[in-house]
């Protein structure tokens, strides 16, 4: 470095650097040169996270409750059913995440003991980058990253590779202050007087000013954005949760309704027969239980005006959700009791005889009845639910990967299927990351012998300062080393069969002229193996190099260039009006020794050879993936650091952009960051492309989109994406060129870079969906049907037409059973011909809530009218041999209409039979004989448990024949619809397609 002495003192009173003294106090002023990594939770936190669900928690105040009675009679199958039914769908979700953390548990950490050149009280020495301060002066040359961001004091020849920031692959020149005019920073993303942390230096030297370190620099601040905790709420989350209240709301009333039922009925037939003061201890044990439960039921009363569109806040004392909180309340009913209790003895109002406050029949009748309304809280809340959740989700985790997506956090899988918008970076994702020669524009080509071509050959394979990596590349063939453009002819070189190593070696260089952003060519002096002239080869800016032309090379031989130059300008504009890098070719002979040749002079009175456009090429599979999109209803927008033309050029290729789009579908960066918060809220639904966007401006649409009910995911491989790609509903990273960063903050890594991938995630976050959709749509057209059995059997002379273990059975069986078997339905291409569901949608689509009501009443009304037929005038007692046998028809015919109607749910969107495709679901097949088996089993050797008795082989025919109406009606309406659809869309979905 001109600046430094023999000694290592440096000369010039501008560089002297910081003082050891200045150092410290810089350091203490502005921090170390280290980036704070993102705060971890651990394991056991993430745990207890998974019990956060608003599901979870209904599931386990039912689970708690069923245990609690269970503590009377002894029976606690209900209650530890539950909770392990809680603890396999937690345990599962929480494996799966946490072993994908692990996986992906990286930060993009620089080295930070590698060694800096820096200049310290005018000397010139090296410390580690951790040691470097604000105010430092940095020396940085070819191949070295700036240890932090700083201003430019001096800079020769410098040309960076800003993609980590930027998204842009093209090397941008760079150049100390004031050295251009302010004007040259119009279409750059970041000043060309600055060199940035996380940046590469790939042509040239400087001599930076640092002015931030550590977390303070672009890539610190935009790192500690990409790992900030954001609170978002999945599309699922959210629709789940009003799932769980509505459910909670429907359950505990029916519930209340059927104990008070079940009362009035013992009264009416003198089961229950109370004196005035008994009545009283009732009403007052009731009344302390109330207190002592208020934590369970006044939640659901607030979750059943919020539904009926009164939304209040809960009081403050039911906000604790702690220990300490629910003692207290239970406290407070055991007070209520103990004091009412000593008021109504002392005061005369309860008999001096304890034994007497209660007969123990009577207490005997009322905890059944208690125990049949828990009973039917837990078959009304779905604990499969979660499960089913859990299954689908790990499910279509495992199958994605098939699909080159490997999912990081569980609920993106469903929450890529619910994406209206996908904001899209461009390099790596769109195009191949990777300059390729587009086309070469020679006169003399085909028509001056091989001369022209072996001329080009040789000026690609000497004048060059780039390698090729043999065996580098993805397939084992050659990668670029050095300069991405020089790379590109490289390896075009390459694909004409040539070999630049033996061309290069052929080629004996005397002399090589670097690039430069004054010089704007390269030239390299040297004897030509073709010629066996000395022979100077220049490569450059074509505007710069055809001023130097005197003459063009064409199929006839040289001939003066003035003729030609206005078509050559034509064919370089059309290029570079595409997006294009256009670089330029010439030559120029002499007999002159090349010890003695001056190639500045030389470059004179050159002989065009042609030029080549180079340009990063769209990825072969991106316009059909923007196309099915479209069809999808999700908005494609690209966000990109490359300029306007590069930017427009591309969306034209992938179809993203069309003649009917105005110029409201592109802005610049500058101008989005200029609009107010109103315009930009309108610009942000009509932009497509937003070209030499900052980190920033992407962060910003993001939010804007979702403001507007959007459900956005983003796309992206640099530091520069990190913020958006963490605060969007889902982040998507590119996995071979995506920086640490960028994964970091992704939910799904995209393990091919491909776009492609991307709308398969797509399919198989909406079939994942549906799927937990024919769950509920099956799992509540059963509730509704025993709900009101269980609430009108006491009216129609049936105390108990199903008994509790009977309905904990329908509920293992039609619930967690039916969870395995729904979870894994194979996904169809169909769902992207569907527009996505609104973020606000409720998860029961009205055809569910019609399908549900009318299957679920019509199931009820049937099943009344055999209640009333079995009973025949006489009445069903369950403790006659008759009785039973009546009741285990009943029973059995009541599960055979879930078995079939399972087949039903299974098609749930679809028209095809359900019968087609069933060797596609191994497990439905499975778990659908296990019902059927389990059903036959449990009736013929249930006994007393069950409350059943053998049923004759000719009575399983009639039950089962007759059930499968349920099955056959829907396949007769299934073919109906098949039949007015003239454009069927079902088509399996295979890995890969």
């Amino acid at each position: 470095m001109k600046n430094i002495n023999a000694t290592g003192e440096t000369q010039s009173p501008h560089f002297l650097g910081l003082t050891a003294d200045e150092v410290e106090e810089s350091r203490r002023k502005c921090g170390p040169n280290v980036l704070t990594p993102p705060a971890r939770d651990p394991w056991w936190k993430l745990f207890l996270e998974k019990f956060d669900d608003p599901v979870i928690r209904i599931l386990l105040i039912a689970a708690i409750i069923a245990i609690l009675v269970g503590m009377v009679d002894g029976k606690y199958f209900e209650g530890i059913g539950i909770i392990l039914a809680v603890l396999l769908a937690t345990t599962l979700a929480f494996l799966n995440e946490y072993k994908a953390g692990k996986e992906f548990d990286v930060l993009n950490r620089v080295n930070d003991d590698e060694e800096v050149k820096v200049v310290r009280g005018g000397r010139y020495m090296t410390v580690p980058r951790r040691n470097v301060v604000v105010g430092d002066v940095v020396l940085v040359e070819t191949g070295e990253e700036p240890a932090a961001d700083g201003e430019l004091l001096e800079a020769m020849s410098l040309r960076v590779d800003e993609a980590a920031l930027t998204g842009e692959a093209v090397p941008v020149s760079k150049h100390a202050k004031g050295a251009l005019p302010a004007a040259s920073d119009e279409e750059r993303t970041f000043p060309a007087d600055r060199l940035l942390f996380g940046t590469k230096v790939m042509d040239g030297h400087g001599i930076i000013r640092v002015t931030a370190v550590g977390d303070s620099t672009e890539m610190g601040r935009t790192a500690r954005t990409a790992a900030e905790v954001t609170g978002k709420e999945t599309p699922l989350n959210i629709q789940l949760e009003r799932l769980s209240k509505m459910i909670g709301v429907v359950g505990f009333g029916v519930a209340t309704l059927i104990f008070v039922a079940l009362c009035v009925r013992g009264v009416l037939t003198g089961d229950i027969m109370l004196t005035g003061q008994q009545w009283g201890f009732a009403a007052l044990l009731s009344a302390a239980a109330a207190v002592a439960l208020a934590r369970v039921w006044v939640p659901v009363i607030y979750d059943g005006l919020e539904i009926f569109g009164s939304v209040g806040k809960l009081p403050a004392w039911l906000e604790n959700d702690g220990l300490a909180g629910w003692l207290k309340t239970a406290g407070l009913g055991a007070a209520l009791f103990a004091a009412g209790a000593a008021a109504g003895y002392f005061g005369g109002l309860l008999p001096s005889d304890f034994s007497s406050w209660l007969p123990h029949h009577a207490t005997e009748e009322f905890l059944n009845f208690f125990m049949i309304a828990v009973t039917v809280i837990v078959v009304a809340v779905p604990e499969g639910l979660a499960m089913s959740v859990t299954l689908s989700l790990a499910y279509s985790m495992r199958k994605m990967m098939a699909s080159n997506n490997l999912v990081r956090r569980m609920h993106a899988c469903e929450t890529i299927g619910a994406a209206t918008v996908i904001c899209c970076d461009k390099t790596g994702t769109l195009t191949l990351n990777e300059m390729r020669v587009h086309a070469v524009e020679m006169p003399a080509l085909e028509g001056s012998g091989g001369r022209a071509a072996a001329l080009l050959a040789e000026a690609v394979a000497a004048n060059t300062t780039a390698h090729l990596s043999r065996g580098g590349g993805d397939n084992g063939g050659p990668r670029p080393l050095g300069n991405p453009t020089e790379g590109a002819l490289l390896m075009w070189l390459e694909e004409q069969g040539g070999d630049y190593v033996l061309l290069r070696d052929a080629f004996r260089i005397a002399k090589q002229l670097t690039f430069s952003t004054e010089r704007k060519f390269m030239g390299t002096l040297g004897t030509s193996e073709e010629t066996g002239r000395t022979i100077l080869h220049v490569k450059g800016a074509p505007e710069i190099v055809l001023e130097r032309c005197a003459r063009v090379l064409t199929a006839s031989g040289p001939e003066t260039v003035a003729p030609h130059a206005a078509a050559i300008r034509e064919r370089l504009e059309e290029y570079q009006a595409r997006g294009m890098r256009t670089l330029a070719f010439a030559y120029q002979e002499t007999a002159e020794p090349p010890a003695e040749a001056d190639i500045e002079v030389l470059a004179q009175g050159l002989t065009w050879l042609g030029f080549t456009a180079i340009a990063d090429p769209v990825r072969d599979e991106v316009p059909r993936a923007i196309r099915v999109c479209r069809e999808a209803g999700v908005d494609v927008k690209m966000i990109t650091g490359d300029n306007q033309q590069t930017a427009q050029e591309i969306a034209r290729q992938i179809g993203l952009l069309n003649e009917a789009d105005g110029l409201a579908s592109h802005m610049s960066g500058r101008e989005f960051s200029e609009l107010d918060d109103e315009e930009a809220r309108a610009a942000a639904s009509r932009i497509k492309v937003l070209s030499r966007a900052r980190p920033m401006d992407k962060l910003r649409l993001v939010r804007l989109l979702q403001e507007q009910e959007h459900v956005v995911a983003v796309t992206g491989d640099g530091v520069n994406d990190g913020p958006a790609l963490n605060f969007a509903d889902v982040g998507l990273a590119m996995g071979k060129t995506g920086k640490a960063v960028a994964k970091e903050a992704s939910d799904i890594i995209i393990l091919d870079d491909s776009f492609n991938s991307i709308t398969n995630a797509v399919m198989w976050g909406r079939s994942l969906y549906e799927n937990i959709q024919r769950f509920i749509l099956f799992q509540l057209t059963i509730n509704v049907v025993a709900l009101g059995i269980a609430l009108v059997g006491p009216f129609i002379g049936v105390k108990l037409p199903l008994t509790v273990t009977q309905m904990l059975w329908v509920n293992l069986i039609m619930d967690t059973f039916a969870a395995l078997a729904l979870a894994t339905e194979p996904p169809m291409w169909g769902v992207m011909k569907r527009p996505p569901r609104r973020r606000n949608d409720f998860i029961i689509s009205r055809g569910m809530a019609v399908n549900i009501l009318l299957m679920g009443l019509l199931f009820l009304f049937f099943l009344i009218g055999l209640l009333l037929y079995l009973q025949g005038g006489e009445g069903l007692s369950e403790e006659t041999a008759e009785g039973r046998h009546k009741l285990s028809l009943f029973f059995s015919v009541f599960v055979f209409l879930q078995f079939w109607n399972l087949f039903n749910a299974k098609r749930l969107g679809r028209d095809s039979s359900a019968l087609s495709g069933l060797w596609e679901n191994k497990s439905f097949l499975v778990i659908a004989l296990a019902i059927f088996v389990g059903q036959l089993l449990l009736v013929q050797y249930g006994g007393d448990f069950f409350r059943t008795t053998p049923l004759s082989l000719r009575e399983w025919v009639m039950i089962i024949s007759g059930t499968s109406v349920v099955l056959w009606a829907g396949e007769l309406l299934r073919l109906v619809r098949r039949r007015g659809d003239t454009a069927p869309d079902e088509v399996a979905y295979e890995a890969g397609s």
